[in-house]
């Protein structure tokens, strides 16, 4: 019997202990409990003001995210010190430093990702639909989540770019405004009169049905190039990627034609060979004239 006496004595103590502690474990359920309505209810208000503010949802969705935790913490704390109450608050604040300094180390990209995305998200660079280019990806944006970019591409291909690649590098924004300049350069050839070859450039272009035909269309002499003397147009259209194409076709076939009717010659380009020494030229004839030659 003697055997049991100390093991019996602890359990005993045990179980005191735990009498004496269900005020607290009781107190302590009810305290995350409370935690959970408030958590609840104060998440959904932010959520329904930011949207209300008109934030982006995906903005919405991370003050909802981020007040819930907060009131979580909060709430987890205070029940941690009802429960064990040898635990003082700054204990319990150094623990969650440590603690949150840990997790910032381990998953530190997560991090840089999530914080890039909220800069991203509340700065609103980008919206939903707009054709971006970035690192030699480009395409229509799907999707702006905290962590990362859904990109599509003109050919359907899913591209996730990480938030950090979007803040950290320069992002081309195509359809950040309804149009857009665009720019071609036209070759004429040097026995070409160059302002006549102008005029013809100019009307042609501002005959294209895909441009703007308010804002105009611009066209300078550019450069003497190795065999035409090019000319810089330009002209407005709309944005998206289907209207630079539309457009540059439309012109450059307008183009086309009207140096083709006026006669005006678009060249194709010369190499001129200089030898040092001259080249003799020698006449032969075939092996079969030869012969009938002696017949």
């Amino acid at each position: 019997m003697s055997f049991f006496e100390p093991l019996l004595e602890e359990l005993n103590s045990i179980w005191i202990g735990f009498v004496q502690s269900i005020p607290q474990i009781v107190l302590s359920i009810l305290l995350v409990l409370v935690t959970w309505l408030v958590a609840a209810l104060v998440s959904r208000g932010v959520h329904k003001a930011a949207l209300r503010a008109h934030a982006r949802r995906a903005l919405a969705d991370l003050f909802q995210t981020l007040s819930s935790i907060a009131i979580w913490i909060v709430g987890l704390l205070i029940a941690a010190m009802v429960l064990f109450p040898s635990v003082t608050p700054a204990q319990a604040i150094s623990a969650l430093g440590i603690g949150g300094i840990a997790v910032g180390l381990a998953f530190r990209d997560t991090f840089e990702n999530f914080l890039a995305g909220i800069f991203i998200l509340a700065r609103q660079p980008m919206r939903k639909g707009d054709h971006i280019e970035v690192n030699d990806v480009s395409g229509d944006i799907e999707e702006v989540t905290i962590r990362d970019t859904y990109i599509r591409q003109k050919s359907n291909e899913l591209v996730i770019v990480p938030n950090s690649i979007l803040f950290k590098n320069p992002v081309e924004v195509e359809t950040d405004r309804p149009q857009r300049r665009y720019d071609i350069v036209v070759g004429v050839a040097y026995g070409e009169d160059a302002r006549t070859a102008l005029d013809v450039i100019k009307q042609a272009a501002e005959g294209a049905d895909e441009i703007d035909k308010d804002k105009g269309v611009e066209v300078y002499a550019r450069e003497f190039n190795s065999s035409s003397l090019d000319f810089t147009v330009r002209w407005w259209a709309g944005s998206a990627p289907v209207d630079k194409h539309k457009s540059r076709s439309a012109v450059v076939l307008a183009i086309k034609d009207g140096l083709d009717s006026a006669g005006i010659e678009i060249p194709f380009p010369y190499r001129t060979l200089t030898f040092k020494e001259g080249l003799s030229i020698e006449s032969r004839t075939g092996e079969g004239d030869e012969e009938g030659g002696e017949d």
